[in-house]
C-alpha cells in the first residue's frame, strides 16, 4: 500500500499519483480519468475533482470540496469545507476558499482572496 503525507498533521494515508498529472491524490479522495492533477498539486480528504477539472500548481483542494465542468485550481489556491467550484471558474494565486463557498461561470478569484461564504457566479473578478 502506497501512502502519502499531505502535511495536514494527519500523518501519511493511503493515498495513489493520479495517471493524468502525476499528483497526490488520498483514496478517500474523488478524482475520474478526464481530471488532471499536476505533479505538485493535493487532493484529499473527501474532495472531489471530476468532468475536465484542472488542479494544478502548488494547489490544494481537501474537505468536502467539490471542483467540476472544466474548473481550474492552481498555483497557490487552497480549497476546503464544503466549497465548489465549477462551469470554467478559476481560482488561482493565494486566494483561499473555505466554508460553504460557490464559485462557477466566468468568475476569477485570486490574489490574496479570502472567501468563507457566498455565491458567486457570472462575469466577475475577485481579488481581496
Amino acid at each position: 500500500m502506497t501512502t502519502y503525507d499531505f502535511g495536514d498533521g494527519k500523518g501519511a494515508v493511503p493515498a495513489h499519483q493520479h495517471a493524468n498529472g502525476g499528483g497526490w491524490v488520498a483514496d478517500t479522495a474523488v478524482v475520474d480519468d478526464t481530471a488532471y492533477i499536476g505533479p505538485d498539486a493535493q487532493v484529499y480528504d473527501t474532495a472531489w475533482v471530476c468532468n475536465d477539472a484542472w488542479v494544478y500548481g502548488n494547489s490544494r483542494c481537501y474537505g468536502n470540496c467539490f471542483i467540476d465542468d472544466e474548473a481550474q485550481v492552481f498555483d497557490d489556491a487552497d480549497i476546503s469545507g464544503e466549497s465548489r467550484v465549477h462551469a470554467s471558474a478559476r481560482v488561482y494565486g493565494q486566494a483561499v476558499l473555505t466554508g460553504n463557498v460557490v464559485i462557477g461561470g466566468r468568475v476569477w478569484v485570486h490574489g490574496a482572496a479570502n472567501l468563507y461564504s457566498g455565491e458567486y457566479n457570472g462575469d466577475e473578478e475577485i481579488t481581496s
